[in-house]
């Protein structure tokens, strides 16, 4: 059975590449956001989307080895979709928190739109792994 987004076929190296990619931006901007380790939800999002970025390339070296090979890989595949969507959750709630009840966006020191932008590529990387998710528990249930 083959599904957009399978393990070993060129949908899932995409995939795998677009998470990676995504998770590393997140990580960039909240990065360059002076002061983000000041809320406990910014550094989760760091180490989630650290391990994201880890996970990612792994399964994309693994995609592009089967590809090369021409194998078919339809082995049960562990993600981290619970961990990338909760770090990105907290996060958006914190800067909502920032933004919009305590007012620190209008703060010159406060980079919210920093913030923002990693968490838009959080959500971004979650919803790529979310793909893979559904593939994978697709493939378990075919087989």
């Amino acid at each position: 059975m083959a599904l957009f987004g399978s393990p070993g076929k060129l949908s899932g190296l995409l995939l795998r590449i677009g998470q990676c990619f995504s998770a590393a931006a997140s990580i960039g901007f909240m990065v360059s956001a002076h002061g983000f380790f000041n809320s406990t939800a910014f550094c989760y999002l760091i180490a989630s989307m650290g391990i994201q970025v880890l996970w990612s390339f792994g399964l994309a070296c693994l995609d592009f080895h089967a590809l090369r090979s021409k194998t078919n890989l339809h082995n049960p595949v562990l993600v981290t979709a619970i961990l990338s969507l909760a770090a990105a959750c907290s996060s958006a709630g914190v800067t909502v928190l920032y933004s919009r009840d305590l007012g620190y966006c209008r703060s010159p020191q406060i980079p919210c739109s920093h913030f923002k932008a990693s968490i838009l590529f959080a959500f971004i990387s979650w919803f790529l792994l979310a793909i893979s998710s559904h593939v994978t528990f697709w493939l378990l249930a075919a087989v």
